[in-house]
C-alpha cells in the first residue's frame, strides 16, 4: 500500500512540473501567461459576447461594441485564461441532456426533493403542443447548463392526475428554487408568465429570480451594519459592483452553497460617499472580497481565480467543503491508488486484472466502513469546535498561493481528461519498466509467466481451498504459492471423505529434528560408512521425490544444518513410556502386536542415545515399514516425540497424513514434554 502510495504522489508531482511547462511554453509562444489580465478594447464584439455570456449577464439590449465592453468592465476584470475557456466552451458543440420525467414520484424525487440546486422544467399539457419549440429548447438547455441549472420535460400525458393537481392545463415553464437560506430547506415552484417566448427574456427571468435569493445592499449605512455583524455564517463573499443584478453565476453559486457561504450583492451605482469602502479596504469595483473569521481575501488576485462559475465553484468547495465533496475527494484517490497495482504486479496479463480487481475491491470496502464511524463521529454535538478547527485549517491551507496552483492545475487537467489518462498511463507504464527491471535482477522467476501457468496454478488454489476447510487456526508455517499436485482434485473425487480434512501445507516437514542412528563399537569403519552412505543415497532419493525445489546437500552439510541437542534424561525409557503400546484403530493386527519401545537389536548392541534430541522418545524400531534401526540411518522425530525412519516419515506426511502414526498428534502442531511420575523414596523397584 505504501509504495502505491508514494507513486501516486510521485504522479501528482509529475503533473505539477508538466503544468508549470505547458504554462512556459504557452508564455514562449504567445508572449502571455494565463493570470495575465486582458484588454476588453482589444476583444471583438464575438469574444465579449462570449464573455459575458459566460458570466450570465444579458447583452440582448446592447447592440453597441462600447455598451458591451463596458458590461465586462463591470463585471470583473478578465484574465487570459479565462477568456481562453470561455472560447474553448463555446467552440465545444457537445449535447446537454436533458430529463423527460415519467410521472409524479419521479418529478418529486429530482425537482421538489433537491434542495441545492436550480430546475428548469418544460410543462407539456395534454393534446397541446410546447411553449418553447424544440430549437429554442435546445438553446436554452445549453444556456442555462453553464450556471449549473438542470432542465427537464415533464409530459402530462404520462401522469394526467398529477397535471390537474397542480394546475397545469396548459403548457408552461416552471422553475424550481430553493424557497429559504438554510441547507436542505423547502422549494418552491414559480411559473413563468411572460408573453415573449424568447431564450434571452426567459433567461433573465431565471436569473431574476436566483439573484432575489441574495441579499443586496443599496448604501453604505447598510453595508456598515452588515460588515459588522456576526451571525451563523463565517464565511462571506460580498460583489462590489456597478450592476443592476449580480451575474447569473454569482446567483447559482448562493443557491449551491446554501447554508454554508453567504452571498451578498453590494451595488455602488448611485454611491455619493465611498469612503467607508476605503475604511475597510475596497478601493476599486468591481471586487469579489471573501470575508472570514480569519481576515479578508481578494478573489482574483492568484493563478485560476477568474470570474466564472467552475473557478469560483472550486475556489469556495476548497474552503468550505462538505463532507459529500471529502468523500469523493477520497474516493478518487483510493481508486487512482488501486489502479496502480496493474502496473507493479509482474507476470501474466490476466494476473494483473485478477489483482486490480481484488485491489479495487478491498481498497473501496475498506473506504466505506472506515467513513462509516467518521459519519457518526461528526454528528456528535459536542464536536462542533472540532469541526470549526478543521475548516480555520482548511481556510488557512487553501488561501495560500500553492492552493491555487493547485486548483488551476485541477482545473486544467480536468476539462483535458485525455492529457490527464495519457499522463497516467505513461507513468503506469515506467513504473512498470522500473519494477520488471528490478525483479529480474533479483532473478524472479514469476516475470516471464505466462497466463495459461498462471491460470493453471490459481486453479489448483482454488480447487484445493474449494474443497478444503482452511486450517487457519494452526500454529504452523503458512508460505503457500498455488503449487499442490493437480492429481490431488482427482484423489479428492475419488475419495470424498478426504475433502473435509484441512489443508495443510508441507513446507513444516522441513523443520522436523533429522539425526544419524548411531551404535556402540559393532561394525567396523568400513562397513559403517557403506552403510552410511546407503542409508544417505537412499534417503536423497526419498528426498528427490518428495521435496523437488530442495537443493542436493552433501552428507556433512545436511548433518551440521539441524539442531542437534546434547544428551539429557529422557522422558521415558522403553519400560515406563505410555504411549508405546497405544492402540490405534488404523494400523495393522500385526504391527500391534509388536511393541513400539523395544530396544532390543541385533547382536544386543547398545545405541548411542547421546546423538539423539532430548524431547525424543528412545527406541530402535520404526513402526511405518516395520525394521530395526540400522547404524548410520537417518531418523526423523516428530513433536509428539515418536521417532522413525526419515524417507518412511516423509512419505506418510506427504501423502496426506499429517498426524503421528502412533498416537495420532498432529505432526505440525507443539507438543508439551511429557514428565513422568517421580517415584517415591520408600518405593522398591519391582
Amino acid at each position: 500500500m505504501w509504495v502505491k502510495l508514494c507513486c501516486l504522489l510521485l504522479y501528482f508531482l509529475a503533473l505539477f512540473v508538466l503544468a508549470r511547462v505547458f504554462e512556459a511554453v504557452a508564455w514562449y509562444e504567445s508572449g502571455f501567461l494565463a493570470t495575465q489580465l486582458v484588454d476588453p478594447v482589444a476583444l471583438s464584439f464575438r469574444k465579449l459576447r462570449t464573455i459575458l455570456e459566460c458570466r450570465g449577464l444579458g447583452h440582448s439590449g446592447l447592440p453597441e461594441k462600447k455598451d458591451v465592453r463596458e458590461l465586462v468592465e463591470k463585471s470583473g476584470d478578465l484574465m487570459e485564461g479565462e477568456l481562453y475557456s470561455a472560447l474553448k466552451e463555446e467552440e465545444a458543440s457537445e449535447s446537454v441532456s436533458s430529463t423527460n420525467f415519467s410521472g409524479e414520484m419521479h418529478f418529486y424525487e429530482l425537482v421538489e426533493d433537491t434542495k441545492d440546486g436550480i430546475w428548469l422544467v418544460q410543462v407539456i399539457a395534454n393534446d397541446r403542443s410546447p411553449l418553447v419549440g424544440k430549437v429554442h429548447w435546445e438553446k436554452m438547455v445549453k444556456k442555462v447548463s453553464r450556471f449549473g441549472i438542470r432542465t427537464g420535460t415533464f409530459n402530462c400525458s404520462s401522469d394526467p392526475r398529477y397535471c390537474r393537481r397542480r394546475g397545469w392545463l396548459k403548457s408552461t415553464l416552471i422553475m424550481s428554487v430553493p424557497q429559504t437560506s438554510t441547507s436542505k430547506g423547502k422549494v418552491m415552484l414559480k411559473e413563468y408568465s411572460g408573453r415573449k417566448i424568447e431564450v434571452e427574456h426567459i433567461f433573465k427571468w431565471i436569473t431574476a429570480h436566483a439573484a432575489s435569493r441574495i441579499k443586496t445592499i443599496y448604501n453604505w449605512e447598510h453595508l456598515k451594519e452588515e460588515w459588522n455583524k456576526s451571525d451563523q455564517y463565517r464565511v462571506k463573499i460580498y460583489l462590489f459592483a456597478n450592476l443592476d443584478q449580480p451575474p447569473a453565476f454569482f446567483s447559482a453559486l448562493s443557491v449551491k452553497f446554501t447554508g454554508r457561504v453567504e452571498f451578498i450583492f453590494v451595488n455602488v451605482e448611485n454611491w455619493d460617499n465611498k469612503s467607508y469602502m476605503a475604511e475597510i479596504g475596497i478601493y476599486k469595483t468591481p471586487s469579489y472580497i471573501l470575508r472570514t473569521p480569519e481576515g479578508i481575501y481578494r478573489y482574483g488576485n492568484n493563478t485560476g481565480e477568474f470570474i466564472s462559475l467552475r473557478a469560483m465553484d472550486s475556489f469556495l468547495r476548497s474552503l468550505q467543503p462538505e463532507v459529500n465533496d471529502l468523500f469523493v475527494l477520497s474516493l478518487v484517490l483510493v481508486n487512482l491508488m488501486a489502479w496502480m497495482d496493474l502496473f507493479i504486479t509482474q507476470g501474466a496479463t490476466i494476473k494483473r486484472f485478477v489483482v486490480l480487481i481484488s485491489t479495487l475491491g478491498t481498497y473501496n470496502s475498506l473506504l466505506i466502513i472506515s467513513w462509516l464511524p467518521v459519519l457518526g463521529f461528526l454528528q456528535l454535538p459536542y464536536l462542533d469546535s472540532f469541526y470549526e478547527y478543521s475548516l480555520k485549517l482548511f481556510r488557512y491551507s487553501n488561501t495560500t498561493t500553492l492552493a491555487s496552483w493547485v486548483r488551476a492545475d485541477w482545473m486544467f487537467y480536468s476539462s483535458h481528461p485525455a492529457l490527464f489518462l495519457s499522463t497516467y498511463l505513461g507513468h503506469g507504464l515506467l513504473i512498470d519498466y522500473f519494477e520488471k527491471k528490478r525483479r529480474r535482477n533479483n532473478n524472479t522467476d514469476e516475470v516471464n509467466a505466462n497466463n495459461l501457468e498462471w491460470l493453471s496454478s490459481l486453479w489448483d488454489w482454488y480447487t484445493s481451498y474449494l474443497f478444503h476447510p482452511i486450517a487457519s487456526f494452526q500454529h504452523f508455517p503458512f508460505d503457500s504459492d498455488w503449487d499442490e499436485d493437480p492429481d490431488l482434485f482427482l484423489e479428492r473425487l475419488a475419495f470424498p471423505d478426504l475433502w473435509l480434512h484441512p489443508l495443510i501445507p508441507t513446507d513444516y516437514i522441513k523443520n522436523l529434528p533429522m539425526w544419524r542412528f548411531k551404535c556402540f563399537g559393532v561394525h567396523s569403519d568400513e562397513e559403517t560408512l557403506e552403510t552410511f552412505q546407503d542409508s544417505e543415497s537412499d534417503s536423497d532419493s526419498e528426498n528427490k521425490e518428495v521435496f523437488r525445489s530442495e537443493k542436493e546437500v552433501s552428507e556433512d552439510d545436511e548433518l551440521n544444518t539441524f539442531h542437534k541437542r546434547g544428551a539429557g534424561d529422557p522422558w521415558c525409557s522403553a519400560e515406563t513410556c505410555l504411549c508405546a503400546n497405544q492402540y490405534c484403530p488404523h494400523e495393522p493386527s500385526e504391527r500391534k502386536a509388536r511393541s513400539y519401545g523395544s530396544c532390543s537389536t541385533a547382536g544386543d548392541v547398545e545405541p548411542d542415545w547421546s546423538a539423539w534430541p532430548s524431547e525424543m522418545l528412545h527406541c530402535t524400531e520404526c513402526v511405518v515399514c516395520l525394521e530395526n534401526f540400522a547404524n548410520g540411518c537417518l531418523l526423523m522425530g516428530l513433536p509428539c516425540g515418536h521417532v522413525f525412519h526419515q524417507n518412511c516419515i516423509v512419505m506418510w506426511l506427504a501423502g496426506g497424513r499429517h498426524c503421528c502414526p502412533v498416537c495420532r498428534w498432529a505432526s505440525y502442531k507443539k507438543k508439551q514434554p511429557y514428565t513422568p511420575p517421580q517415584p517415591l523414596s520408600n518405593d522398591t523397584p519391582s
